[in-house]
């Protein structure tokens, strides 16, 4: 018989409302198997006020290098604004530690090679919050489309149709390339394609278009996009902060059923709908339903997941091909919106300029400089 697992000991990089709404109850929840023992913040008032939050005897940091050192982590979750989470994973790589840190990972491909480099070199592994995956509901959903109890995927079309006011990008690293990574399409709807490409696998053109239609920032502020898949389904997909009515929405029709996702921030099994087609026996479109458990996406969902991987010792999902699939596409959007031509898969690599950077240094889009 064997011994359950020991309890995980856990820090966090940053304080923020990410870290304290969802990081935090999602420890808890897994309270019998993590520990929270540091926290890292540079505003001393925020950190206190964290831990106070906590409710446990937690230390207290305000620089990462100093919590590694002291306390050594089994786990780091990174709740930090973007440009900082590359330095910081491989900082927490590094040390030994595995990492858990919100999307998006880095800021361009380059930047994920150097946190591949420093997973090789320590034997941790880096996951990027991507938690829409882990629900029931997508998991069922996946698990029926590559069965293809669905028929063969055709058409799907993927939404994240938000709203932001001028309020929202008074933050000065919003909306811009070096502290943020781009605009929706880096910061919003890659949850959403993540979730899209998660359900039909691997892609092999994207033609796309970008603007900045309303507000005054370096990033775009909409983007489209038409993508065809390997297996041959053809997809739309749509980021966007200019939706007054906000909405986050995935449709994929197959041969044999239609399933749609209609959701804003997270989902449930409810929110996952099927409708067979009009030669589907419906005593076959029955077992489709999702499972009586349910599971909402949530940080919960995958950190339970991560803690299971780190129990058997092996990559845990989100990390690797999984993080990086999301950040290729998003590279390739942007190139093909920019640039006006399609991109195929595997293109964008070392010498390409938007392998380092998602404006590709293009003039219409690469920051200016500021007087």
């Amino acid at each position: 018989m064997s011994l359950p697992a020991p309890r995980r000991r856990v820090a966090v990089i940053g304080t923020g409302a990410i870290v304290t709404g969802s990081h935090l109850p999602a420890l808890r929840a897994h309270a019998e198997r993590v520990e929270l023992v540091a926290a890292v913040d540079v505003d001393q008032g925020r950190l206190d006020a964290f831990r106070q939050l906590a409710g446990a005897r937690i230390d207290g940091f305000t620089s990462t290098d100093a919590m590694l050192d002291a306390v050594h982590p089994d786990l780091v979750l990174i709740g930090t604004p973007p440009a900082l989470h590359r330095e910081q994973t491989v900082a927490a790589l590094g040390a030994g530690a595995w990492v858990l840190c919100e999307k998006p990972l880095c800021l361009s491909p380059a930047e994920l090679d150097d946190i591949t480099a420093a997973e090789e070199a320590s034997g941790a592994y880096a996951a990027v919050v991507f938690q829409h995956r882990y629900g029931s509901g997508a998991v069922h959903a996946r698990d029926l489309i590559t069965r293809g109890e669905l028929g063969a995927p055709l058409v799907a079309h993927c939404q994240t149709t938000w709203h932001r006011d001028t309020a929202y990008y008074c933050l000065p690293w919003r909306g811009r390339w070096a502290t943020e990574g781009g605009g929706p399409t880096m910061g919003h709807g890659i949850h959403q394609y993540d979730l899209l490409l998660h359900l039909l696998g691997e892609w092999e053109e994207i033609r796309a278009m970008a603007a900045r239609l309303v507000h005054d920032i370096e990033s775009e502020d909409v983007s489209t996009a038409l993508v065809r898949f390997r297996n041959g389904a053809l997809a739309t997909v749509v980021n966007s902060v200019l939706s007054p009515a906000e909405v986050s929405r995935i449709r994929v029709d197959c041969a044999d059923a239609t399933v749609e996702l209609t959701h804003l921030y997270g989902h449930g099994n409810d929110d996952w709908v099927y409708t067979p087609a009009p030669h589907v026996d419906p005593e076959r479109a029955a077992a489709w339903r999702t499972p009586a458990h349910d599971v909402p996406s949530s940080h919960t969902a995958q950190l339970g997941a991560l803690l299971d991987a780190y129990d058997r010792g092996v990559r845990p999902p989100g990390s690797g091909q999984d993080a990086r699939a999301a950040l290729d596409f998003a590279a390739a959007l942007y190139k093909a919106a920019f640039t006006g031509r399609p991109v195929r898969a595997g293109e964008i690599g070392p010498g390409d300029p938007y392998y380092t950077a998602m404006h590709g240094d293009h003039p219409d889009w690469a920051p200016k400089e500021r007087a």
